[in-house]
């Protein structure tokens, strides 16, 4: 999903629900911001990348036979 919220008008693709350890959360952050070209965190279980980019992350999840779903924001 892409939320503005409380980020100063700034836009972020949120990927949420995600059922990995850790270590796997932090590997797959880190492989979509490399194709999305972007920075990014994870906070409490959740990926923030930074800009919109919901199209790409839906694409690269499916891709990764992940299942994938775009949510309102």
């Amino acid at each position: 999903m892409r939320e503005t919220k409380g980020r100063k008008g700034k836009g972020v693709t949120l990927i949420k629900g995600v059922q990995m350890d850790t270590a796997s959360l932090t590997t797959l952050a880190r492989q979509i911001k490399a194709v999305c070209g972007s920075g990014g965190t994870i906070k409490e279980g959740v990926i923030e990348i930074q800009g919109d980019h919901v199209e790409l992350v839906l694409a690269e999840l499916k891709k990764r036979n992940l299942a994938a779903k775009r949510a309102g924001g």
